[in-house]
């Protein structure tokens, strides 16, 4: 599953966070801007970094259980926080309101470039955020589902656009093959149900073992063959149409069965030495 696109509207009571809980770190930022490079400046950007990772490791539990590691989301948050205090201005607003968007865009972007399973074009994976987003509003204004037209027209991109990012959702988390097939009522997993062996391959390889042996016939035995074998004539008229006797017939097909028999022997027996 995906983190909820809703997110984008997140303010910083929804984060769990006041202003008010962080407002010592509001003139640290200001100090920090004013401090030059050196290890004065490394030691007050640790401390504030260290102050607001309960915000960051905060922000990473509301996207839990949606496939990632904790481990994993409390880094990128943390990388969010990192950013989030680097890039803040003290003169544009409160701190919350810049860091708590910075860290949930970082959240939301390791999910959509790091979470696919099989490469997808990240055109394709923002048309798709676009798309999950329109369902929902365009559905109540039509009363009923949009098409993959509508939608389009509503977003301004192709269909075929629309259609390859519907269809991308199986690259982001495909169903396992050890879990039964959805809506077939049956206990057995699909991998139980893939990879049968193909009664046809045996087939496949002795049709080319005999053509190969067939080329070493005569045309008069390869035509007699092909009359025997392919259409399925009686020896008499194999016979007037090769010009001799069905006697004679049924003696060659004989002598050449069995000088193909004998070929096949060779040959498995030279195989199995190479072997």
């Amino acid at each position: 599953m995906e983190p909820d696109n809703r997110v984008d509207s997140v303010d910083t009571d929804a984060a769990g966070t006041h202003e008010d809980d962080y407002d010592d770190v509001h003139p640290q930022c200001c100090e920090l801007r004013r401090t030059p490079e050196g290890a004065g400046r490394d030691s007050l950007r640790c401390q504030i970094i260290t102050r607001c990772l309960p915000l960051a490791d905060h922000i990473a539990g509301r996207f839990a259980g949606r496939g990632e590691s904790a481990d994993d989301l409390r880094q990128v948050a943390r990388l969010g926080l990192i950013k989030a205090i680097d890039r803040y201005d003290p003169g544009k607003g409160p701190f919350l309101g810049y860091a708590v968007p910075t860290i949930m865009g970082e959240v939301r972007r390791h999910f959509r470039d790091h979470t696919w399973v099989m490469y997808v074009p990240r055109r394709i994976r923002d048309t798709r955020q676009r798309v999950r987003a329109a369902i929902g509003p365009m559905s109540q204004r039509l009363g009923r589902a949009p098409t993959a037209t509508e939608l389009a027209a509503e977003l301004g991109v192709d269909r075929d656009e629309v259609v390859q990012s519907v269809n991308a959702a199986v690259a982001y988390r495909p169903s396992s093959l050890d879990a039964a097939a959805p809506g077939d009522g049956k206990s057995e997993p699909a991998a139980a149900r893939q990879g049968l062996d193909d009664p046809r391959y045996s087939s496949v390889e002795d049709a080319l073992t005999v053509a190969v042996l067939v080329s070493t016939l005569t045309e008069r035995e390869r035509l007699i063959l092909r009359l025997r074998f392919v259409e399925n004539l009686p020896q008499s008229q194999i016979g007037r149409r090769v010009g001799v006797s069905q006697v004679q017939v049924s003696r060659l097909l004989a002598a050449t069965l069995e000088r193909l028999r004998q070929s096949c022997r060779e040959e498995s027996a030279a195989m199995g030495m190479s072997a």
